[in-house]
């Protein structure tokens, strides 16, 4: 009896590390788009605009198939889903660095893409059929979330390992993708000797990819899904206007290194992280619309007072953490303040909605997720093709003053879900 239980306990924990690694490895990919984008633009001369469509490549995948996965992915089976999408990136890791091109990398970014939305969908489903009641699920997803910062980190400091410090040209820093190739076989054997009990997963509904996507669809029915993907919509929008052209921002206006530009760009994810622990500690003391005004004010506030010391920067032969411009260590501090927003507003939004209509909800919110993130970039590429990096940051106070308004009109939805529920509720009793 005992060895059973021990069997049962080990293999969940394997199938929970497996969660936590390919978790890790998605974070990675998806947010070397900035590093490579920068790459690119030496390697393979591309130019700002064209670099930027990088994201289209791997967002407009994610988009599509999230809309679609939900319906057959049941089917097919979450561990199952999860190793064929690290087959696929595998394989386009391998590309990499025996074709190199900027074709492959559009190749290598739409494979990600479509392998993320795979994963999302069966990570989350998975944490559900691995864990008994709310309280273990929110530890075991704050978890997972956790160590995907983690990858985020990890992923500007492997990146800037194999790029050539003194010829940024050099196309060595493609050889990251043997490592990631690597670590994408050893997560597949993890899972490929892990056992899940996906029979929970199964019902009629799952059977009738038309039963999802009219699930899905009625959800539009919803004025609280309008605002709530309006304000995700422009987070997101926020979000990768940041991180995925920091890069290339510490590079052009504060003339840091190549590797040391990739470097210093992972302060964000530092303070992203910083960001979610913090708030989930003052979301017990006060009111989660009154700490996301608070947050995207004080983006706002940090934008206008941190990118006027990146003007007039000059170029030093000696440049070196100890002496970096002040600006490259102040503009990363934004992700304290606008880490928070995304997964609160999520969490609110899917409170707010009866428990049947969360998977659907969840693949809208991906889905507008990766449409804010392609357009974000693409606007920031754009502005700083045409004009320079200081006024595409300035363009972020655009959308965080739009937010602000879809924020206001969101809480004023949820109050009115809150109160709809209430009413049913007492007149059940």
């Amino acid at each position: 009896m005992h060895f059973v239980t021990r069997q049962v306990a080990m293999n969940r924990f394997r199938m929970i590390a497996a969660l936590a690694l390919i978790y890790m490895v998605f974070a990675i990919l998806l947010n070397s788009v900035g590093t490579v984008i920068l790459q690119s633009i030496y390697t393979f001369g591309v130019d700002k605009p064209q670099a930027s469509l990088l994201e289209l490549f791997k967002d407009l995948p994610v988009a599509v198939t999230s809309f679609l996965v939900a319906s057959f992915l049941p089917l097919l089976g979450y561990r199952r889903a999860m190793m064929i999408a690290l087959g696929i990136v595998a394989c386009a890791c391998v590309l990499m660095p025996l074709y190199p091109s900027f074709h492959t990398t559009e190749l290598l970014f739409t494979c990600v893409g479509v392998s993320f939305a795979l994963t999302k969908v069966a990570v989350y489903s998975s944490i559900g059929l691995l864990t008994n009641d709310r309280s273990e699920h929110g530890r075991l997803t704050n978890t997972v979330e956790g160590l995907f910062m983690i990858g985020v980190l990890i992923a500007g400091w492997l990146f800037s390992a194999f790029v050539d410090h003194g010829k940024p040209a050099n196309p060595s820093w493609l050889n990251v993708y043997w490592v990631l190739a690597v670590i994408c076989v050893l997560v597949i054997a993890l899972l490929a000797t892990s056992r899940l009990d996906e029979s929970a997963a199964r019902t009629e509904e799952t059977k009738s990819m038309h039963g999802s996507l009219l699930e899905m669809l009625h959800l539009f029915l919803r004025p609280l899904v309008y605002v709530f993907l309006a304000s995700a919509f422009l987070y997101v929008l926020i979000e990768q206007s940041f991180s995925t052209w920091l890069p290339t921002f510490n590079n052009e206006i504060l003339k840091l290194p190549n590797a040391m530009s990739i470097q210093m760009a992972t302060i964000l994810a530092g303070a992203s992280a910083v960001g979610r622990l913090v708030a989930g500690q003052l979301l017990r003391r006060m009111r989660w619309y009154a700490l996301l005004n608070i947050c995207v004010l004080g983006m706002g506030l940090l934008v206008m007072l941190t990118l006027p010391l990146a003007h007039g920067v000059v170029a030093r032969a000696d440049i070196g953490w100890l002496n970096a411009p002040t600006a490259a260590y102040l503009i990363p501090l934004i992700g304290v303040l606008m880490a928070p927003i995304y997964p609160v507003i999520n969490s609110v939004a899917l409170s707010s909605l009866p428990k049947p209509a969360h998977a659907a909800m969840t693949g809208l919110i991906v889905i507008f997720s990766a449409l804010g993130g392609t357009l974000g970039s693409r606007i920031t590429a754009i502005v700083f093709s045409r004009f320079d990096g200081i006024h595409a940051f300035y363009f972020s106070l655009v959308p965080m003053l739009l937010i602000l308004v879809t924020l206001f009109f969101f809480k004023r939805e949820t109050d009115r879900a809150g109160t709809t529920t209430v009413s049913i509720t007492l007149a059940g009793k």
